[in-house]
């Protein structure tokens, strides 16, 4: 596609990401294309991007897809330059359907989203600690996948291993499970024979279970007191504790200003109960959307709420004489602690 002379005016970029390449389009404010070309995905690239849609006019945004993966790079570029940074967060359907796809027509729907300001989102601020909180937390959480998968894996050789081997496992505890699994010492030049093959695969697994418990601890040790920096007064909060403190930290982001409001915070966890009313008839729905980690952390915290704090006990004994059912209070708790999480972010 060619490109037409620079303007001078105001200008509004897009960029379909990709993993070697990015696709940058150029738009005025009235969303007439003015150019689109592809940049490397490297800082060079970045430079160059910037550079060349600067050289159209004043950049007012940019308009990204992919913000927290093939973006990433090129988000966190702009926004140390001072461009503000839009997500994208997906296509034009009736577009699509009438035009077809293609990494042009993405980067140019990209950019007149972002000049329209809709399907987009304030992009998070991926350049501070929170950014760092998420990647320690990502890692976390996949050494737990880890560990849950060898220990079920562990029980489950155990339950089918030669009789020998299970009278002498079946009694134990999970710890002393492991500790005398990882000890065991088989006799690795028979490994044909079956007994022997399961004792080198209860010792492996053993030992895989106790490497990730020290790396889940390590991770701890950093997390713990990143998220008492980051948000002491959450910390502090009942029903909230490091774990959930750092999921809803995660969630809104270096930049929890971008959530406009506590109702707008309520949505991304996915605790705003969507309107399903029709005639006379007048009732709310369960939001399936949103941040699912950050819900699950809200419904622990209105879990241990329910089972320790007065004031919530005298709250669900309340509406469950007005005939509301468990399930439909510990909604509303959730949306109840999303406004309070939302006043303690944005005072932190």
């Amino acid at each position: 596609m060619g490109s037409i002379a620079p303007t001078g005016g105001d200008v509004i970029g897009g960029v379909d990401t990709h993993q070697d390449l990015h696709m940058a389009a150029v738009v005025d404010p009235d969303g007439t294309v003015l150019a689109v070309q592809p940049f490397s995905t490297t800082r060079a690239g970045y430079r160059a991007m910037l550079a060349w849609m600067r050289g159209f006019g004043e950049l007012l945004r940019v308009g990204v897809e992919s913000t927290g993966s093939y973006g990433a790079g090129l988000t966190r570029h702009l926004a140390l330059s001072g461009v503000p940074v839009l997500e994208v967060t997906g296509p034009d359907r009736t577009q699509r359907r009438a035009k077809g796809k293609d990494d042009t027509l993405d980067a140019i729907e990209a950019a007149r989203a972002a000049a329209s300001g809709r399907r987009v989102a304030v992009a998070k601020d991926r350049t501070g600690a929170i950014e760092a909180l998420r990647v320690l937390r990502t890692t976390r959480h996949t050494a737990i996948k880890v560990r849950r998968s060898a220990l079920q894996l562990l029980h489950a050789t155990v339950v089918a291993a030669p009789d020998e081997i299970r009278e002498q496992l079946r009694s134990l505890t999970r710890m002393q499970l492991i500790r005398t699994c990882a000890a065991l010492r088989p006799d690795q030049i028979a490994f044909r024979d079956p007994v022997v093959a399961t004792k080198i695969a209860l010792r492996s697994i053993a030992r895989r279970i106790l490497d990730v418990n020290d790396e889940i601890a390590e991770l701890d040790r950093l997390i713990v007191p990143l998220v008492s920096e980051l948000a002491p007064s959450l910390v502090a909060t009942k029903g909230i504790g490091p774990e959930i403190a750092g999921c809803l930290l995660v969630t809104a982001g270096d930049n929890p200003e971008r959530l406009r409001s506590e109702a707008g915070f309520a949505m991304l966890c996915g605790v705003a109960p969507i309107p399903a009313s029709s005639g006379k008839t007048e009732r709310h729905r369960l939001n399936r959307g949103g941040d699912r980690r950050a819900n699950s952390a809200l419904h622990m915290a209105a879990i241990y709420r329910m089972r320790e704090d007065d004031r919530t006990k005298a709250y669900v004994a309340r509406r469950l004489a007005e005939g509301l059912t468990k399930r439909e209070i510990i909604r509303c708790l959730k949306r109840y602690i999303a406004r309070e999480v939302y006043q303690l972010l944005i005072a932190a």
